[in-house]
């Protein structure tokens, strides 16, 4: 048994219900799946350019992922 109390006003918000279930996490994600991927074949095989694209669709992936959030499709900053 816990010798802490905790009041109803103690205890923090709720979550939002999607829980980082959006399209902006997802799109976000699998690009920076798909350019891990990229970078590492790129490099355990040294083909330049394809780590360099790897670290392209990251950054590409990222800036769509924060497009998307400011478009609403993401998870709400409150």
């Amino acid at each position: 048994m816990s010798s802490v109390h905790l009041e109803p006003q103690d205890l923090p918000e709720i979550a939002p219900h999607n829980h980082g279930r959006t399209t902006a996490a997802w799109v976000t994600n699998v690009g920076l799946v798909i350019a891990a991927l990229l970078a590492s074949i790129g490099i355990a095989i040294p083909i330049h350019p394809l780590t360099f694209a790897g670290i392209g669709v990251a950054v590409v992936s990222l800036a769509a992922g924060a497009a998307l959030r400011a478009l609403g499709h993401g998870q709400p900053l409150s």
